[in-house]
């Protein structure tokens, strides 16, 4: 039996290599070439050496020509560099002009780097300063509180011909040049309170807010007819000092008289009003604080009839 399987088994292998197909050498059978390798232009084959330089040429001739093109450069040429724009400062001129941060402030550092600039304001609170920093030429608007300068020299403020507003409030102030304000064409509002200021300058005509509050100002701390000529000045504070009596004459622009906290001790009847005209009206003078004083206003009661409010302070 097991004889017989044996010659089974052989006889199925020898009828199955038989029925394989036998591959041919011509033609290259695939669901898509049906092409014989003897049509092929180019045969994969390899050859003996001394065809290989014919077979590389035929190889070449028939691949797509490629002519090369001589492209010819120019040489190359540093382009200059493009300068960085530099940030315009609130004079219009550059960070490394002579005119901003150039300008160095007493502790060597550039105005605008110790202080800030933003448009036509610089602000240096609470910095430290002892004397005025130079200012950019278009400032507008200088604050420069809670600092330690103590003098204000006639060319601080030079050449600011753009200034309107300076407010030095809190600082140590003892001394002011007579020009220092003076020569300001455009200068409207001063702030100088809580200094120690003895002398009030020479004022512009120009200025419509005066703050010199908490001071030093006694007696002769503010000159005759200091304010008279100033046609556009509206708010007038003089509080907290030392004052004997109220400056006059006062502008017809007035609107805000405040002297409380002082030592005004009387008032004559053409403090405020025109004793000769019956039918004057001071009507923008509506405030005025003379609270603190010793002074009874009772005792001159003409001096109030052309203001439209009444003054506020002690009536016993």
């Amino acid at each position: 039996m097991k004889t017989f399987v044996n010659i089974f088994l052989g006889f199925f292998i020898f009828e199955s290599v038989g029925a394989a197909p036998t591959a041919d050498t011509e033609t290259y059978d695939s669901e898509f070439y049906e092409v014989p390798l003897g049509e092929l232009l180019h045969p994969f084959v390899y050859v003996e050496n001394e065809q290989s330089d014919q077979l590389e040429t035929e190889i070449g001739t028939a691949l797509p020509s490629v002519t090369q093109e001589s492209y010819s450069f120019a040489p190359l040429t540093e382009e200059p560099e493009e300068e960085a724009s530099t940030p315009k400062l609130i004079d219009g001129s550059s960070a490394q002009g002579s005119d901003v941060l150039g300008l160095q402030t007493h502790d060597g550092l550039p105005t605008c780097l110790l202080c800030t600039c933003l448009g036509t304001t610089v602000y240096c609170d609470d910095r430290e300063l002892d004397v005025v920093p130079p200012l950019p030429k278009k400032t507008m608007y200088f604050y420069s509180r809670y600092n330690r300068i103590r003098k204000i020299n006639r060319n601080d403020f030079a050449n600011l011909s753009n200034l309107k507003r300076i407010d030095l409030t809190a600082n140590f102030i003892s001394e002011i040049h007579e020009d220092a304000f003076w020569i300001l064409p455009q200068l409207q509002e001063l702030v100088l309170r809580e200094n120690r200021i003895r002398q009030l300058p020479e004022l512009p005509s120009t200025l419509t807010f005066i703050d010199i509050s908490n001071n030093r100002l006694g007696r002769r701390g503010i000159r005759n007819e200091a304010f008279k000529d100033l046609h556009e000045l509206q708010h007038l504070y003089i509080t907290d000092n030392n004052l004997d009596h109220i400056p006059l004459p006062l502008p017809e622009s007035l609107q805000a008289l405040h002297l409380q906290n002082n030592n005004i001790q009387e008032m004559h009847e053409d403090t405020f009003c025109d004793t000769k005209d019956f039918n004057y009206v001071r009507r923008a003078l509506e405030d005025i604080r003379l609270d603190g004083n010793p002074i009874n206003l009772s005792k001159t009661p003409y001096a109030y009839m052309c203001l439209p409010r009444l003054p506020v302070g002690n009536l016993m």
